[in-house]
């Protein structure tokens, strides 16, 4: 009797080495989720039967082919490490955005993208702790469920609180799951907070935002946890500021914010450190290198002591930058005449530095340039 061919599904759980996105960047989208109804969550595995290992809240930068036009966004990881056959993003439809409009729209079962990583250092496994409270709002919900769900697999003996707030019940990301997870594990408790009643749905619990009245009705021991945020930047910014006016140990504060609409700390900082280097050096040793992006026909002078991103941003160019830390890829550009001085943090492959690709965050000139952008 001949056996029957193995399942696709059964393949994958074949799988015995690990996803190197250096020898094979390519991931098959296998499922996509309707968590509400402008929330999709997409299941991807690579093309040839391989496990992921990274840590909860941890997250990939992808490349998307947009229109002619290669995109890279930074997304975190929605899954569990403990299910490492596959790997799962979430993302919110955002009015006019490109990329979360083109998943949406596009992205299909049998559709392949690139990543790299994982990377980043916002996760529980660098913080252990005996209590946690995760705190999100919006679409920060996504590495509070990877870190809640890998909890909940571990079956460690883990007091975990999570607050999630949103706009009104119809918007409670992963509701169903963390309610789920709430009845099973007396360790877990969930709360939402929500701002508004949904057209099906008048929400009869706490109403309005975050505020310190509501967290300490629903985790009234938060001062004694290991705290992690993640959301909007209006969010973050106020509960960091509730957190210390409650006297709060905010050296067990955690925040992860991917806000491509804004500039984020990370490189305001960057561009203030560039400005003091720049101020202290004296004029006739600093070089100064001309910069042209091809594309746009913008031009800009950069000394060779500060990065190509913060001499963009000080002429008024916006060009795509998330981390400023050489981790994330978002601002990985083609250098197609010149040469520079590049210190990055993982975010971008060998190969693709061959291809004369570099990270503008952390690419100081050593000649002058131009830009594929």
């Amino acid at each position: 009797m001949v056996p029957a061919p193995a399942e696709p599904a059964a393949q994958r759980l074949k799988a015995s080495a690990f996803w190197d996105a250096e020898a094979d960047d390519a991931l098959v989208c296998l499922a996509v989720r309707d968590e509400t109804h402008d929330v999709k969550t997409f299941v991807l595995a690579p093309r040839t039967p391989r496990l992921f290992a990274y840590a909860p809240g941890q997250f990939l930068t992808f490349s998307f082919e947009i229109g002619g036009e290669t995109i890279h966004r930074c997304y975190t990881i929605s899954s569990s490490p403990t299910r490492p056959h596959t790997v799962s993003f979430t993302v919110k439809r955002v009015a006019g955005g490109p990329v979360s409009n083109w998943l949406h729209d596009t992205l299909k079962v049998g559709d392949t993208v690139r990543a790299l990583g994982p990377m980043g250092d916002f996760t529980c496994f660098q913080n252990p702790a005996r209590k946690y409270l995760l705190l999100s709002g919006g679409s920060g919900v996504t590495p509070m469920m990877s870190m809640a769900r890998t909890f909940h697999d571990l079956g460690e003996a883990r007091d975990v609180a999570f607050v999630h707030s949103a706009r009104s019940p119809a918007d409670i990301v992963f509701r169903g799951e963390l309610e789920t997870m709430a009845r099973l594990d007396p360790a877990f408790r969930f709360h939402a907070v929500c701002e508004a009643d949904s057209a099906g749905e008048i929400w009869n619990g706490p109403k309005g935002r975050l505020s310190l009245d509501i967290l300490q009705a629903a985790v009234p021991d938060f001062r004694e946890r290991e705290v992690f945020v993640c959301g909007p930047k209006p969010y973050m910014d106020a509960v960091k500021a509730m957190l210390k006016d409650a006297g709060f140990d905010m050296a067990r504060h955690h925040e992860e914010s991917f806000d491509f609409g804004a500039l984020p700390e990370a490189e305001k900082e960057a561009a203030e450190q560039a400005e003091q280097v720049l101020d202290a050096a004296p004029a006739s040793t600093v070089r100064v290198f001309r910069v042209e992006f091809a594309k746009t026909r913008r031009v800009l002078e950069c000394p060779e002591n500060e990065t190509v991103l913060d001499a963009a941003r000080k002429a008024g160019i916006r060009l795509p930058s998330s981390c400023a830390k050489g981790l994330c890829g978002t601002c990985k550009s083609k250098v197609t005449a010149g040469t520079v001085s590049m210190t990055h943090a993982g975010g971008i492959r060998q190969r693709e530095i061959d291809a004369g690709m570099a990270l503008l965050c952390c690419s100081k000139p050593t000649s002058d340039l131009v830009v594929e952008r």
